[in-house]
């Protein structure tokens, strides 16, 4: 399709930019003019059901969709989470987490059509609804529900496309921990081991651990995983430590999913005025994260265990193109974190000669010890949205 959809930050907010930060492929694209209408339906002596319709409310809305990319995404993820911050200088780390405020950025979206020779701005926009999904064979994509104000004629667009860089199911890693500390690879603690897999007295509480985490320490043997919760002061490791170990530091049981989807949902409201055919913004409300993913049966520790509980857990999900180097020795990466999050429903329909997969739903929630829901971390090439 020649139709070109562009995206921008606003520097004003409700003020539309001329010209596109990022000229967005798509895989579906839909952007039309909205209006609502007061019906005159009052008894004039006939049978007809209305002798007038006036115009009381117009707006733009649509959705957008797409193969998610290291840099037109952050955009994107800026309009719906609302907080932002940068690090480093090259490659850059974006982090997008939740604005506790009703107005997050809002962009202007700008509409390139050849074919009606009629370009559009369309300013205020904001993302309401965003669905990142993984699935196998497939590049990890994106459905973005928008809204803004209704668009202005412009002068023809000349859109240009940005080199950017895909990300596809081979390159995600799926991470699980009761806490973000251990799904971040902070957690430590001190115990007693000595050439066996038991280790006794740890300083922590075990319902910090589960099943799979993984173990590094002194005496401690590469890629070694926790293999069975013993007690509240006790676990037992994969394979037996060399010798004598000290500080213990556990990262994140890694789970292979066959498909994931996560939503992030602003519940934007329209903020309708007296005085004005536009509304005067679109405000956001409650923020939420949910999502599912998909595995195959193997154990009741990957899922069942923390359903059953119920066991809240910390979540991530890291897609790293490792086929492209930034810099010396970096990779454009999408990293999904979430901090608490419950598996509302599990599912595992058995088959007549079929493997045996079981489906989770999760809900993130706000965890108050971490001060956050959840965030999206982008590394990448550009200096800042």
């Amino acid at each position: 399709m020649v139709r070109r959809i562009g995206l921008a930050k606003e520097s004003t907010r409700g003020t539309a930019n001329t010209s596109a930060t990022y000229w967005n492929p798509w895989t579906d694209l839909t952007l039309d003019e909205k209006k609502e209408f007061s019906v005159d339906a009052q008894s004039y002596g006939i049978i007809e059901d209305n002798v007038n319709l006036t115009q009381v409310k117009k707006w733009a809305q649509g959705s957008l969709a797409g193969i998610v990319s290291d840099q037109t995404i952050g955009l994107i993820l800026y309009s719906i989470f609302g907080g932002y911050g940068v690090t480093g200088a090259g490659p850059y780390v974006h982090t997008f987490s939740v604005g506790e405020s009703a107005q997050h950025q809002s962009l202007t979206f700008l509409l390139h059509d050849p074919l009606s020779a009629v370009d559009y701005s369309y300013p205020n926009g904001v993302v309401e609804k965003l669905e990142i999904s993984m699935a196998l064979k497939k590049f990890v994509e994106f459905n973005a529900s928008i809204m803004a104000l209704s668009g202005t004629v412009q002068s023809a667009f000349s859109p240009s496309t940005t080199s950017e860089n895909r990300f596809v199911p081979q390159y995600l890693v799926a991470g699980f921990a009761p806490s973000l500390a251990g799904l971040q690879g902070t957690l430590t603690c001190t115990g007693t081991a000595a050439s066996t897999v038991h280790v006794t007295s740890i300083s922590i509480s075990t319902t910090l651990l589960r099943v799979g985490m993984t173990v590094t320490g002194t005496n401690i043997p590469a890629n070694t995983t926790i293999a069975k919760i013993v007690s509240a002061t006790a676990y037992d490791l994969s394979q037996a430590t060399t010798g004598n170990i000290g500080t213990q530091t556990f990262g994140p049981a890694v789970v292979a999913l066959k498909s994931a989807k996560v939503t992030i949902n602003a519940n934007v409201e329209a903020q309708e005025v007296l005085g004005n055919l536009n509304p005067a913004d679109f405000l956001n409300k409650e923020f939420s994260i949910e999502g599912t993913f998909e595995c195959i049966w193997q154990n009741e520790t990957d899922a069942k265990t923390a359903f059953m509980g119920p066991t809240a857990q910390a979540m991530s999900l890291i897609a790293t193109n490792t086929d492209v180097t930034i810099d010396s020795s970096h990779h454009p990466t999408l990293n999904i974190t979430l901090a608490k999050c419950t598996f509302q429903e599990l599912g595992r329909p058995f088959k007549v000669k079929d493997l045996v997969y079981q489906s989770v739903k999760f809900k993130a929630s706000y965890s108050v010890s971490d001060t956050l829901l959840g965030e999206v971390i982008l590394t990448n090439d550009v200096t800042t949205y």
